[in-house]
């Protein structure tokens, strides 16, 4: 039984595509037949076959159809009536194997797209649904009685005849003589501080490739004549790169040559030389003085 539903299946479908196929103009008819039997071959499941062979019969009929008008539009025009008959009337013996494939493909996805809404489509709502009903649920009350436990049995214990106590008043006395020594010893001195090593310290400033200060000039302090030195604090790190933004440790006293003297420290970047201590470069801050002077030319 499993092999014969797929065979059941490929024969139905080429027996549809055959009756298609004698269905088309006779220019037509062979080249459809042979081309939808090839593409018959490349479908896997029976059901897909079955479904490119209802394609197929689909197009046929739209294929038929135009054929149909284009043949009485032309055999209008022969009986005497002005008709415009132009490129409508198809010769379809000429048609490509690309047109072809395209008009069943097209047929196909139609075909598949009216199954799949003929089987999964929404059914009738009524039929398949009921109106939902609320109610409530009414427990019947119960009543919980307290459970009424035995009275207690009490009995009573009496402890006649206990002895009493006697504590002999002649006991015997010793004495021992215990002899305690303290031996004090000194205490033992503390440990010496150990001496701190000197470190060298070297503290870093511009360095190599630092920037031109001629190039960071305000051009309005050099038009109105200004110049100053302002001292500026900048902390770098082992790499010669900034770690935080440079500050105006003391102002020059014009704004436009602070101004100029903070990005020219921000430009050297990179470019300073780091503190060192014992030779190995360190995180530090430092300050140093930027100046700019006019020339005379």
């Amino acid at each position: 039984m499993s092999g014969r539903g797929p065979r059941s299946g490929e024969a139905l479908a080429r027996f549809l595509i055959r009756r298609a196929a004698r269905t088309a103009p006779p220019g037509l008819a062979a080249r459809l037949e042979e081309e939808w039997l090839a593409d018959l071959t490349a479908r896997q499941s029976a059901l897909g076959r079955v479904r490119f062979a209802l394609g197929c019969s689909w197009a046929m009929r739209v294929i038929a159809r135009e054929f149909g008008a284009a043949a009485a539009a032309a055999a209008g025009s022969a009986s005497g009536q002005r008709l415009l008959v132009d490129s409508g009337g198809y010769d379809f013996s000429r048609l490509s194997r690309r047109t072809v494939a395209m008009i069943a493909i097209v047929c196909l996805h139609a075909a598949i797209f009216y199954l799949y809404l003929t089987t999964f489509g929404p059914r009738d709502a009524a039929s398949m649904s009921t109106p939902l009903a609320a109610g409530f649920i009414t427990a019947p009350h119960r009543t919980l009685r307290p459970t009424r436990l035995p009275p207690p049995t009490l009995t009573r214990t009496v402890i006649d005849n206990v002895p009493e106590p006697r504590i002999p008043l002649d006991l015997p006395t010793q004495s021992s003589a215990i002899t305690v020594v303290h031996r004090s010893q000194p205490a033992a001195p503390p440990p010496p501080y150990p001496t701190p090593k000197p470190v060298n310290v070297v503290m870093g400033g511009p360095g190599a490739g630092f920037p031109n200060t001629e190039d960071y000039y305000p051009p309005a302090a050099r038009r109105l004549g200004e110049s100053g030195t302002a001292a500026v604090r900048v902390c770098v790190g082992p790499s010669g790169r900034l770690t935080s933004a440079p500050a105006i440790l003391r102002s020059s006293g014009l704004a436009l040559i602070d101004g100029g003297a903070l990005r020219l420290a921000r430009a050297g970047s990179g470019h300073y030389r780091p503190t060192t201590e014992d030779g190995r470069p360190v995180s530090g801050c430092y300050p140093f003085l930027i100046s700019f002077r006019l020339r005379d030319f």
